[in-house]
């Protein structure tokens, strides 16, 4: 039996157990220096990087190394953090693994020591945890586990997989799991509470990133192209909005609802984080009203001039378009696209981004060790975000002199 327990900073010393959504870096074929891997915890309270040598934890809110364990020899190449709690999951990696790259171990941080492990036939790409479950990906392959007992309960074929594209909720009252299809930009939804299984082709090209919002009913995807990205609802498959970073091809590194879902982030190699104004759930309409004649043209001329009002303002607070997006009948879909509603510039390496505990607020890791906190107005669209601060959390040998 696993005992999960609360570990590391608590803010304002009550635990911060939000259910949003993972992201991750795995930087073992484009090393920039010691890192390995760099990844979000669920709630993007903290991340946890793997070393040559080591895995950290860092807090974000405020910014501070929470936990260093040294191996002094080998490698870490993938850390699975389960909130904040004693329980991790570490796969080696690096030119010296500490463990097989083709092993999951399960290690309890209290008694500082390995407690369970999962082996595979070939590399681990990814691994995704919540209370109940383990799930790993493999190339061709993903593997779901009971948590409790590592009892394998279900396992799903899909298309070439090399970045060990998945996602899993958390939320108790939800198992959804994502992962791609086995046809080219397929995405496979699995709504395991519901006993359904939904195909959505999301895209005409390969798949690159994909994320879940915090309770598992929203799904963005990006292609390999990188300019457009999708979301869709997991329950129907249904397209719910399209957005566009850009007219140029870009590898999209990481997508992140924040927490009410009103704000998608996406970062990518390119070097801007772009922050888009998502849709509003629209509510089912209540029974019609019956409206006596002569009243129908005065109730009809308020309403009229009601909603043209509410629709300028909601306009002025939405995702710019282009200005001949009035002709979009007639002219290519390039030019009724949604582009993003704030972007921040950051110096040209991998991150991931997340949104922070402050409203409004963005954080991103980067590949080069630098951990940014950035604020955007959500009165002004187009704007660019204002950064609050910036540390450096691995420094190269340059920088320690």
């Amino acid at each position: 039996v696993l005992i999960l327990e609360e570990v590391g900073e608590k803010k304002g010393g009550t635990s911060n157990w939000g259910c949003r959504w993972e992201l991750r870096m795995n930087l073992q074929n484009k090393p920039t220096n010691e890192l390995l891997f760099v990844g979000f915890n669920q709630d993007y309270g903290c991340f946890a990087c793997g070393t040559d040598t080591s895995f950290r934890i860092y807090n974000c809110d405020p910014f501070k190394e929470t936990h260093l364990k040294d191996f002094n020899k080998g490698g870490i190449g993938y850390v699975e953090m389960l909130f904040r709690c004693n329980i991790l999951a570490l796969v080696g990696g690096g030119a010296y693994p500490r463990f097989p790259p083709y092993k999951v171990m399960i290690w309890d941080d209290h008694q500082n020591r390995c407690i369970g492990e999962l082996s595979f036939r070939s590399e681990v790409k990814a691994v995704k945890l919540r209370r109940d479950r383990v799930v790993v990906v493999l190339e061709h392959k993903i593997y779901v586990y009971n948590f409790a007992d590592l009892k394998l309960v279900d396992h799903i074929e899909t298309i070439k997989n090399p970045k060990g594209l998945c996602a899993l909720c958390p939320y108790a009252s939800n198992t959804v799991l994502v992962c791609p299809g086995l046809q080219k930009g397929h995405v496979r939804v699995e709504l395991y509470d519901m006993k359904k299984t939904t195909i959505i082709p999301a895209h005409e090209t390969s798949l690159a990133c994909f994320a879940l919002n915090h309770d598992g009913t929203r799904l963005a995807t990006a292609s390999e192209k990188g300019t457009l990205i999708r979301t869709f609802d997991t329950a129907t498959g249904n397209a719910l909005q399209e957005l566009r970073r850009g007219a140029d091809r870009a590898e999209i590194y990481s997508i992140c609802f924040n927490p009410t879902t009103d704000w998608l982030a996406v970062s990518s190699d390119h070097g801007t984080i772009h922050i888009f104004k998502l849709a509003e759930k629209k509510n089912g309409s209540g029974p019609p009203t019956i409206t006596a004649p002569d009243e129908k043209k005065s109730i009809s001329n308020g309403k009229n001039t009601l909603e043209k009002s509410k629709e300028q303002s909601d306009q002025s607070k939405t995702n710019p378009k282009s200005s001949f997006s009035f002709m979009k009948s007639i002219l290519p879909k390039y030019f009724s696209s949604e582009w993003s509603f704030a972007h921040y510039k950051i110096p040209d390496t991998r991150t991931i981004v997340a949104f922070g505990s402050e409203p409004n607020s963005i954080i991103v890791v980067s590949s080069n060790g630098s951990f940014y906190k950035a604020v955007f107005d959500p009165e002004k669209p187009g704007s660019e975000c204002k950064m609050k601060s910036h540390n450096k959390f691995i420094k190269t040998a340059e920088e320690e002199t």
